[in-house]
């Protein structure tokens, strides 16, 4: 269903929409903001779109993209707005001309017995956040686990995730730092509790209780959680403390340290190409 063209920045869901632009405003609606084209042709192929019941556009968008309103839910609101409207109610710079909302309570659900969990620890950066959830989905993990740290379905890292956020169970655990390293370090410990491997990523050299191999020499066919340190301070002692193994991920001394979203690409999929072979590896 179509509203009328709204042109007026004073409407109440200008206010609506920017104030999703935040954790609170998502919390108290209960919605996640997806902001672009792109956005919602990555929500079309997740099994979260049926949930979708409003989308914002100009009238020049839904006369370009017919094919992308084919599909939706009868009950789908379409709130026909202004280019002006739409750049005063969205945080990209540049909208393209539509938004859709979605309520959280439709995104993945985490599975009761994960056993490929990345876990991390008070990441700070949308961009290096957005980055390792499409890694992590590209490699297969079941659930992200945060300690605190950028919220996951902020605008920047809905954006750089690429649609991995609608199709990858995330849980931020907080709201602050030191409850959120306390409720991971539980849920780890848990983890190990039940035979799943909690590997550290550690710099060569470190001086740690667990045994520290080079990732290619730990046995990833095995349940795993890898835990990531955040960009400036490593992995929290709390964390490191119920971690049962360690893999360092040599490099140039040219180097002082790798970002953590490049860092955990060769790791994760080196989970992904490790099972993939196991069965060819057991039958020779």
């Amino acid at each position: 269903m179509e509203s009328p063209l709204i042109t007026s920045r004073r409407n109440p869901l200008v206010a609506r929409l920017r104030a999703l632009a935040a954790r609170a405003g998502r919390e108290r609606e209960g919605l996640l903001l997806l902001e672009g084209t792109h956005g919602v042709q990555e929500l079309q192929g997740a099994e979260a779109a049926v949930h979708v019941t409003e989308l914002v556009a100009t009238p020049d968008w839904i006369s370009r993209h017919p094919q992308l309103l084919e599909g939706w839910s009868s009950a789908l609101r379409v709130h026909q707005v202004s280019e002006t409207v739409l750049q005063a109610s969205l945080s990209t710079v540049h909208p393209d001309g539509v938004a859709c909302l979605l309520p959280l309570s439709a995104l993945p659900q985490p599975p009761a017995k994960p056993e490929f969990v990345l876990a991390l620890d008070r990441l700070q950066d949308p961009g290096n956040l957005g980055t390792l959830l499409r890694t992590a989905l590209a490699a297969e993990v079941e659930v992200v686990w945060q300690a605190s740290g950028a919220d996951p379905f902020g605008t920047k890292v809905v954006r750089s995730s690429a649609g991995s956020i609608l199709r990858l169970p995330v849980e931020r655990f907080g709201p602050g730092e030191n409850s959120g390293v306390r409720t991971l370090a539980e849920k780890l410990q848990g983890l190990r509790d039940r035979g799943v491997q909690v590997v550290a990523t550690l710099v060569p050299g470190a001086r740690v209780e667990c045994s520290v191999v080079p990732y290619w020499e730990l046995d990833w066919t095995r349940p795993t959680a890898l835990v990531l340190g955040n960009e400036g301070g490593g992995l929290h002692g709390e964390l490191l403390a119920c971690c049962s193994h360690g893999v360092t991920l040599p490099h140039s001394a040219k180097v002082e340290s790798l970002n953590v979203a490049s860092a955990a690409v060769p790791l994760l999929l080196e989970r992904r190409r490790a099972t993939m072979t196991a069965p060819t590896q057991l039958t020779g």
